[in-house]
């Protein structure tokens, strides 16, 4: 059986009810094997997961006072995804104390990144549940100090384009419709500037170096002209 001293001393927490940590160790494989109702990781994955999005959520709100919902929900995208959840799981050594059936175990479960993933998430839920609220907030935070500290800004918009028309078709059946408006300067030194429209109505203009940057420009500028008559 796994040493879990050994693990809780890297987590920095000891659990007043190691049958909880056991329990996010617990793959659900064990319970197919068997063919039993053995109790396995994925409820208390399904918790942790409701937990980490509640804590990063309020940090993002607090660190950024400024940023809208959709510049909130993208940084948190940027900390919580699959592949730094497994990141995560990694730097704890999660996978060497895994609780796995004979299948999984002999077809590479233990570094299976969706496998370890959904444990950190487990682990979370447990923390939740062996002492509160509080003491999984601060767990949660001292794991993603490091990603904080690197995120000095709310994420941007990444695709003006696709945001403006699915905002826009929210509200009617019309796609935004680009009209390039001008072209100047010599060839090796292009500016270009186009108009987004909606329904024959010009919603804004942008500037950019080829054409598809200055319609993102005109798109990006129309969504903070919308956004802030929505706010």
């Amino acid at each position: 059986m796994s040493d879990f001293t050994a693990l809780q001393n890297r987590l920095a927490y000891n659990f007043r009810d190691e049958n909880l940590l056991r329990l996010a160790l617990t793959h659900p494989s064990v319970a197919h094997e068997q063919n039993n109702p053995t109790p396995h990781n994925q409820r208390l994955e399904f918790l942790g997961d409701s937990v980490l999005g509640l804590v990063l959520s309020r940090a993002l709100y607090e660190k950024f006072p400024d940023a809208d919902e959709g510049a909130l929900t993208k940084s948190r995208a940027k900390l919580v995804n699959a592949g730094s959840l497994n990141e995560h799981a990694n730097a704890l050594g999660l996978g060497a104390h895994l609780i796995l059936s004979r299948g999984e175990e002999n077809t590479g479960g233990r570094e299976r990144a969706s496998t370890l993933a959904d444990a950190f998430e487990a682990l979370l839920g447990a923390i939740f549940l062996d002492d509160g609220f509080e003491a999984a907030r601060g767990f949660i935070l001292r794991e993603f100090a490091a990603d904080f500290s690197t995120l000095t800004e709310p994420a941007g918009i990444e695709n003006p384009k696709g945001e403006l028309q699915e905002l826009l078709q929210s509200r009617s059946s019309s796609a935004p419709e680009y009209q390039l408006i001008s072209a100047s300067g010599a060839d090796h030194d292009r500016e270009f500037e186009s108009a987004v429209f909606h329904a024959g109505t010009e919603l804004a203009r942008g500037r950019g170096k080829s054409k598809k940057a200055a319609e993102s420009d005109a798109a990006l500028a129309a969504l903070k002209k919308l956004r802030e008559k929505i706010d």
